[in-house]
């Protein structure tokens, strides 16, 4: 079926822009081996996301090809001599790592401890639009923050998510009302709907003043601050904000100099989260199979939804990988723009 046990790779040689010719090219490669926790993945759907564009944007030219994609969803077909989670035929999806090649190929290998079963209940599309931002939110909340992952565990908290409607505000947003937190989040008015939707108490318009609208619902201070934005422009109106000994977590890098002092008299924690730490160092990478294994149970008891924007259902290829980073790049896309089917070449 694979002729010389060969497949089909999306990747780059430099960061051109997005409508060059060659900002994106198909290749051929030897189908890889799974090492001894390997899992090989027949890749069936893809999403792109914001890391994937400035990743590729910021390459210099080189000699190899570079296949980027993280999150990730397909059938396992062969596994390493140590693999115990899987078995060939299993439905799994994830991730990613930024020390491997991605999910923008036929065949992926992938560490079998950062995977986890698919939702069973959801389709290819909407089952590879969660992972990386799910991790994120995760790891934001319970990990950084130190709240508790179970149903309603956290009532009588507050939580203020900057970017609501956002791809990782999205599943953030869900995840902090199934744990219990009283949700205040900003976005569009016209995403307010949506905000109400995914478990968002209080839509407060991003365009107005923040500590006003907050407080006109009541609410002082709220205990955690999700900052899924440029922090830099908030950090006055975040410390009035926060309460003592409360958290403001962000994901987002910064250009300019942060004053965190600010926090001090408030006992305030500051928190970064970058969901590829655990695999650029090899560090409690099981932790992120995990999660995905809760995220997956959650999505099949139907309390998160995915967040899918757009789709391109015909087939993962050159042409629809250029349309569905395009559509990233703008900026202005609310949910993951995911990519499924056949390595199908250039087929429109």
């Amino acid at each position: 079926m694979y002729e010389n046990n060969q497949m089909k790779v999306i990747g780059f040689y430099e960061g051109l822009p997005i409508e060059n010719e060659s900002s994106f090219v198909e290749e051929r490669q030897p189908i890889p081996l799974p090492d001894s926790n390997d899992i090989l993945v027949k890749v069936k759907a893809v999403s792109v996301n914001p890391v994937d564009t400035k990743l590729r944007q910021t390459a210099k030219k080189q000699d190899q090809l570079t296949i980027l994609g993280f999150d990730g969803l397909g059938e396992v077909v062969s596994v390493g001599k140590n693999v115990r989670k899987f078995k060939i035929g299993d439905r799994v999806f994830y991730a990613g790592t930024t020390k491997r090649a991605g999910s923008n190929q036929e065949f992926q290998l992938v560490n079998e401890a950062i995977a986890a079963l698919a939702p069973s209940n959801l389709s290819d599309e909407a089952a590879v639009s969660l992972p990386l931002t799910a991790l994120t939110a995760y790891e934001l909340l319970f990990e950084k923050f130190g709240l508790i992952p179970k149903e309603k565990a956290n009532q009588g908290k507050t939580i203020l998510v900057i970017n609501g409607a956002g791809g990782v505000g999205s599943i953030l947003n869900q995840l902090a009302h199934w744990a219990g937190l009283t949700v205040y989040a900003t976005a569009s008015p016209k995403n307010f709907d949506w905000l109400k939707k995914i478990g968002v108490d209080h839509p407060i318009d991003y365009h107005e003043n923040l500590k006003h609208n907050i407080m006109k619902t009541g609410t002082q201070t709220v205990d955690y601050a999700a900052v899924l934005f440029n922090i830099t422009s908030y950090m006055d109106t975040l410390t009035e904000l926060i309460s003592p000994l409360g958290n403001i977590g962000t994901i987002v890098g910064i250009e300019e100099k942060l004053d965190i002092n600010q926090l001090k008299n408030k006992s305030v924690s500051f928190d970064w989260v970058y969901m590829f730490t655990k695999t650029d160092f090899d560090y409690k990478i099981e932790t992120q199979g995990e999660a995905l294994a809760l995220i997956s149970q959650l999505a099949e008891a139907e309390k998160i939804v995915p967040t899918v924007g757009k789709r391109y259902s015909n087939g993962i290829n050159v042409a629809n990988l250029k349309k569905a980073t395009a559509d990233v790049e703008t900026g202005h896309m609310r949910g993951k723009v995911v990519i499924s089917g056949l390595f199908n070449g250039n087929e429109k």
